[in-house]
């Protein structure tokens, strides 16, 4: 099957939605076009002239980066500057580009989770409730003889996940009454007379994102020319996205080796910390980027250290005196796993829809150099 760029794009956004972003934020198609075919990918976390070069080099139609070519609207293009002859380079070699950006950062395997799987983390839960996916119930009225075929398009569609469980879904039996109108073409019955069907009352969950995708698939598959389904939105506890990670270390550590243990699983020659170095740290919350803004949120979790990047000195001091300890491992540094890491993701979900799609972990040059 020829892949599009639409059709990357729909892979990434069904793990990372676009309104999980964050309002200042500029994710999604940033130059190209969605029905350009692509079989090469490369993924890195920045776009600059040396991925362009990368990406040339690998005959790659796409490029996908974690942060955004454009933040703010441009005035000019200007080919004789920098980003002007980047743009000019993109558009003339006809490679399409994407950024997922606050919105990777959020969803459910986003860099913090990776970040914290990396570390090891125990019982890795949201840091904090930033954002949550509103969830609904689907009632169908269905024909017996129809009700299995219904059921596995709207769950193959994404509707019926609970927790960890998938194709979740309750039908009870009964009769269904219908007298077909003029200028009907029903499945079952005549025109104008009384009709008393054998069906199913089909039930299941859907998070919003998937409502539209499950209500269509539900429409292409069910036999009746008027569909009777209700849909209820639902208070139950749902779906939570956070920036962030918290999680329990395997054994207590003191801050100095969690220093070595963050150095090592990122393979990271320098990074800084500061607190006590003789604290015994038994939790540990994560952000990938600049996560200074959840301090605050970890002293009030009573977490013993927060691992993230651009820390500032007044932001660390400040986290210390109230009895957290802060590692700053980079921005860089806890975010260069975002190309292997989507490199994996989009491989396999690729895969399952037999696109044949190469994708390529691009190179980042490290931006500080520690001499």
């Amino acid at each position: 099957m020829q892949a599009r760029v639409k059709d990357v794009i729909n892979m990434i956004e069904s793990f990372f939605p676009l309104h999980l972003a964050e309002s200042w934020d500029n994710p999604g198609l940033q130059i190209g076009s969605h029905n350009n075919p692509v079989e090469r990918v490369l993924i890195s976390l920045d776009l600059d002239a040396e991925i362009l070069k990368q990406a040339l080099h690998e005959k790659a139609e796409m490029i996908i980066t974690h942060h955004p070519l454009f933040f703010k609207p441009i005035k000019n293009i200007d080919f004789d500057l920098s980003e002007g002859a980047l743009i000019k380079s993109l558009i003339k070699s006809d490679i399409s580009v994407y950024s997922a950006h606050t919105n990777l950062d959020a969803g459910e395997l986003g860099l913090s989770q990776v970040l914290a799987e990396k570390l090891e983390l125990q019982d890795i839960m949201p840091l904090d409730r930033y954002k949550k996916e509103d969830l609904f119930k689907i009632v169908v009225f269905v024909p017996a003889a129809h009700v299995e075929a219904v059921r596995a398009a709207m769950n193959g569609a994404g509707a019926g996940n609970i927790g960890k469980y998938s194709d979740c879904s309750f039908r009870s039996s009964g009769t269904g009454t219908f007298r077909p109108g003029e200028d009907t073409n029903p499945f079952i019955g005549r025109t104008g007379l009384l009709e008393e069907v054998d069906e199913y009352r089909l039930e299941t969950v859907v998070y919003r994102k998937d409502l539209r995708d499950v209500l269509g698939a539900m429409g292409n598959v069910h036999p009746y020319e008027e569909i009777a389904y209700d849909v209820y939105q639902l208070e139950n506890e749902s779906k939570v996205y956070s920036m962030g990670r918290r999680g329990l270390l395997k054994s207590p550590l003191k801050l100095k080796e969690c220093v070595v243990l963050v150095k090592e699983a990122l393979q990271l020659k320098n990074i800084r910390a500061a607190g006590d170095m003789e604290k015994i740290i038994t939790s540990m919350a994560v952000v990938s980027g600049a996560g200074a803004s959840f301090i605050d949120s970890a002293i009030k979790q009573n977490i013993d250290v927060l691992v993230t990047g651009d820390v500032k000195y007044h932001e660390a001091k400040d986290a210390v005196v109230k009895g957290l300890a802060v590692i700053d491992a980079g921005h860089q540094g806890t975010e260069q796993l975002v190309s292997d890491h989507l490199c994996n993701l989009l491989l396999r979900a690729s895969i399952q829809k037999s696109m044949k799609i190469t994708f390529i972990s691009g190179y980042s040059s490290c931006l500080f150099n520690f001499l």
